[in-house]
């Protein structure tokens, strides 16, 4: 038959064309239409109805590590799941059980980590190694364990998710730090060169958009001082303190202000070991400006050259060699430390778990002395193992006493830095939240950030993380952070700066309301500062708002400023500092100030506050501008009529109406008069007469008289 033409016929072209798609795939991986499954869940956040102890956590079974597992309470039922991050469709659940296995369970998905349906189960299984193939889409994946096949609880070595995603575009973990984290070497050239720098731009920038972290490797440095000024962190980047020695100094001191440090606010230092220059490191600073796992060989001195007025301040997980000098500083919080001895108490000097801190004695010396802290747990802190960047996550302390780090290495968990989304400057909070819902943890950049949208932190044990005094402001009214009613995140290291349209809180750790318990791996709330003006305008009805119970809330500065930028009665209105809805909740340095109303409301029950120290407003234009119905101001500290147990130690408040100095304040403190109601070792006192109280607590206490600035006390109430 003649051709038609000296084309190939029709069908002949489509098999040729098919055959080169074919090979195509082949040659370039992901060019199918359906990508091949992949493992989904290994580093994801896990968690779990319990664990057996602090070394076998949920995390520990979605590590890749067959030498690391999860186990359980011995007791039925039991589960863990894990958070994949996004939607996915899951083809494949691999069970790897240590010897401590479960008979009968079931293999659970859900959209939402609260609706489940069941995708495998089983009433036989005999432990070893499980593959089961699964259909379905999901984005919590949970094993739900009914019966135990042993006498213990459940163990698994590896729990294992295998599917596909969406196929859209997901964000990268880890990454570089940005040009304003600064790494050292002990090898690096011009070490001092650089810190004096970064000192000049920020010696008295006091409201300035500078942010900057300096890291040093593990090792030896010599003849260092390391000067640092507003938005400045210095920290090691060993696991403990001792890998990384500077021989010489890092210091704060306040010639930029004339030899007063108490606007020293907003930097700090952590994680290193010094050997000061003259044998003492000077360490002048107010609030904000937290001093955390460092050992001094020597001595530490708190007060400017000069011993000029201070105002401070925070020191935890530290040893202090020698003595520290206290001085001129009004009031200082120590916690779980040890020190050499300890000199001079001004008004309010609050130490628990101190080693070697000077006996209860308030209020001659002002010394507050608990033996241990109740609850606590370190801040995380980022490090190297090896070459690579990691966050160490301390573990949770009860009854502590001496630093976490005394006897070795830290109890806690290690999380790559390759889970955590490298948040920068000019990153949108659309793509923040994307980072938070695909199961990253957040690592802020030193830099400020304008957010449009609430940060939503949701999943249990997020760790939010930040350097160089990261700061976020909310824009159009937000609330610049929500936490969800979930186990373990923990917030540290940054500042939230009210915007100039005001919000209905800057930040919410837990939904109103909520009745879920905390206590077994609780919140925590560390190095977060709050402003409300002076960068600008600002303003918000309320700094934090506490609803999850357990919270532990430890070292904050909740400031409404006083002097700066956007600043006035109305100006940078806030009438509301701190506000504690949820029960069992613990402060440990609590620093609240400035605001029109009750700087500390607590309602939720069995509160505790170990150290307070605050200033009510300054700018109150007249007594009718703080009057209370019949009580003529509002209190610094107030707990609710309905609250039944609440105890607080080492806790001042001090009035300096320098806009009308008649202004009466009828207490500091109020609290019903119940027996559960405990408060030990209270002040007021009248900066300068500018201002007076009538008492200290409720009707309790002298009043305070003329411009001695001599604390009227109330040892214990009721």
């Amino acid at each position: 038959m003649p051709r038609l033409s000296g084309h190939p016929p029709r069908f002949t072209i489509v098999a040729l064309a098919a055959t080169l798609v074919a090979a195509l795939l082949v040659l370039l991986p992901g060019a199918a239409a359906h990508a091949a499954p992949v493992l989904l869940s290994q580093g994801r956040p896990a968690t779990a109805s319990s664990q057996e102890n602090g070394g076998t956590p949920a995390a520990a079974a979605v590590d890749g590590d067959n030498g690391t597992r999860w186990s359980s309470q011995f007791a039925d039922p039991q589960w863990i799941q894990v958070d994949l991050g996004a939607p996915a469709q899951v083809s494949q659940v691999v069970l790897r059980w240590e010897t401590a296995y479960a008979k009968a369970y079931r293999v659970e998905l859900s959209a939402d980590g609260a609706t489940w349906s069941t995708a495998y189960s089983t009433t036989a299984s005999t432990g070893g190694v499980q593959t089961h193939d699964i259909t379905g889409s999901a984005r919590f994946v949970r094993v739900y364990g009914t019966q135990r096949a042993t006498q213990w609880g459940y163990s698994l070595y590896e729990f294992q998710v295998y599917g596909t995603t969406g196929g859209g575009p997901t964000l990268p973990g880890g990454g570089d730090l940005g040009p304003n984290v600064i790494v050292f070497d002990p090898s690096t050239p011009d070490i001092q060169a650089k810190l004096d720098e970064v000192f000049a731009r920020q010696e008295s920038a006091q409201f300035g958009p500078g942010r900057y972290q300096f890291l040093f490797k593990p090792g030896t440095y010599n003849g260092l001082n390391a000067q640092i000024g507003f938005y400045t962190s210095v920290s090691g980047l060993g696991l403990n303190p001792d890998d990384t020695t500077i021989n010489g100094d890092v210091t704060v001191d306040a010639g930029w202000f004339g030899g007063n440090a108490t606007q020293n606010f907003w930097r700090s230092a952590e994680n290193l070991a010094l050997n000061p220059v003259s044998g003492t490191d000077r360490w002048a600073v107010s609030q904000a400006a937290p001093f955390r796992r460092i050992h001094v060989r020597g001595g530490l001195n708190l007060a400017p050259d000069g011993y000029g007025w201070a105002s401070g301040g925070y020191i935890a997980d530290s040893r202090i060699d020698g003595q520290v000098g206290n001085y001129s500083q009004q009031q200082w919080y120590t916690r779980d430390s040890s020190i050499g001895s300890w000199n001079n108490a001004v008004w309010n000097q609050v130490f628990s778990g101190t080693q070697g801190a000077p006996a209860q004695s308030f209020p001659d010396p002002r010394y507050t002395t608990l033996d241990t802290t109740p609850v606590s747990r370190e801040k995380p802190f980022l490090y190297l193992d090896g070459g690579a960047y990691k966050v160490f996550v301390p573990a949770k302390r009860v009854n502590a006493r001496g630093t976490s780090w005394g006897s070795g290495t830290p109890q806690g968990t290690s999380i790559p830095l390759g889970q955590f989304y490298v948040v920068k400057p000019g990153t949108s909070a659309a793509t923040i939240n994307q980072a938070l819902a695909q199961g990253l943890h957040l690592l802020f950049t030193p830099g400020v950030y304008h957010v449009d949208q609430t940060i939503q932190v949701s999943r249990p044990d997020t760790v939010v993380l930040g350097l160089g005094l990261a700061t976020i402001v909310p824009d159009n009214g937000v609330t610049a952070m929500k936490v969800a009613d979930v186990d373990g995140v923990k917030l540290a290291g940054f500042l939230i700066d009210a915007g100039p349209v005001n919000s209905p809180s800057l930040l919410e750790v837990g939904p109103a309301g909520t009745t879920t318990d905390h206590a077994a791996n609780p919140a925590t709330v560390q190095d977060v500062f709050i402003r409300v003006g002076g960068a600008g305008a600002g303003k918000a009805t309320v700094g934090m708002v506490i609803n999850n119970h357990d919270t532990i809330v430890d070292h904050t500065w909740i400031w409404r400023a006083d002097h700066g930028d956007g600043v006035g009665w109305e100006t940078n209105r806030s009438d509301y500092g701190f506000r504690v809805n949820g029960d069992d909740v613990l402060a440990t340095g609590l620093f609240v100030e400035h605001f029109n109303k009750y700087d500390v409301e607590w309602n939720g029950e069995r509160g505790r506050t170990v150290f307070f120290q605050n200033e009510k407003a300054y700018d109150a234009p007249d007594q009718a501008a703080i009057q209370n119905g019949s009580t003529k101001g509002y209190a610094a500290y107030k707990v609710a009529d309905s609250v039944g147990t609440h105890e607080g130690w080492g806790l001042g408040s001090y009035c300096y109406y320098n806009v009308d100095p008649t202004i009466r304040q009828d207490h500091g403190f109020q609290a019903p008069v119940k027996p559960g109601v405990r408060f030990h070792d209270l002040l007021v006192v009248s900066l300068g007469g500018n201002g007076q109280y009538e008492h200290v607590i409720n009707n309790t206490g002298a009043p305070t008289s003329g411009t001695s600035t001599i604390p009227s006390t109330v040892v214990s109430f009721p």
